[in-house]
């Protein structure tokens, strides 16, 4: 089920939004993070603006900005800031939902599951029995080199993250597996990474 995450003052308009999504299928979390992100611009305190920013640092999720700002100006800078798409209000639901299901399916496959592990590849975290933890990219990519084979040699994982421009030797490969092993044993996930002696890494 994917997350998304309502940037919303109007209490009528989150209530609106909230069953909307809740109807067609989707999760409403109250922040990140989120598989999709709906942001007001005019918001008390931080703007819609200051999250996109602070999203994109982190996380390549789509962003869809819901307001009733009509400015062009508004527009443009919502997409400098890293924003998939700006809808205007008043919003037509089917509109709506087309624009949220189009940009989900453009991301792609963005989770894997294991034995109850959840690797969320689009802001980097994973997920044991309701416990999150977040991770950094090269560790995000480990990961999901070994939630997709049964058996991942150390020369598989390198050249994997090289295809994706993270730069790694073998003693960096090192640091991070053990970095990962913490990182899973803090949420619950004891002992899901194997040294396979000579060859690689197993789940």
């Amino acid at each position: 089920m994917e997350r998304i995450y309502i940037a919303e003052d109007d209490p009528s308009i989150k209530e609106e939004l909230t069953a909307l999504l809740q109807n067609n299928g989707y999760q409403v979390v109250q922040q990140p993070p989120c598989d999709l992100a709906l942001l007001d611009v005019h918001l008390p305190g931080k703007s819609g603006f200051s999250i996109c920013h602070s999203l994109r640092k982190t996380s390549h999720v789509p962003i869809i900005f819901l307001t009733a700002c009509t400015a062009v100006e508004d527009e443009i800078l919502g997409f400098e800031l890293g924003a998939d798409d700006y809808i205007r209000k008043p919003f037509d639901s089917s509109v709506l939902l087309a624009r949220i299901a189009r940009l989900l399916q453009r991301t792609g496959n963005t989770a894997l599951t294991v034995r109850d592990l959840t690797l969320r590849l689009s802001d980097l975290t994973v997920e044991y029995h309701g416990a999150l933890q977040e991770l950094t990219k090269n560790e995000t990519r480990i990961l999901a080199c070994l939630m997709q084979k049964n058996l991942c040699s150390k020369e598989e994982i390198i050249e994997d993250l090289w295809q994706n421009s993270l730069y790694i030797d073998e003693n960096t490969l090192y640091v991070n597996i053990n970095r990962l092993r913490e990182k899973l044993r803090r949420i619950g996930a004891v002992d899901f990474i194997h040294t396979v002696r000579g060859v690689g890494y197993r789940l």
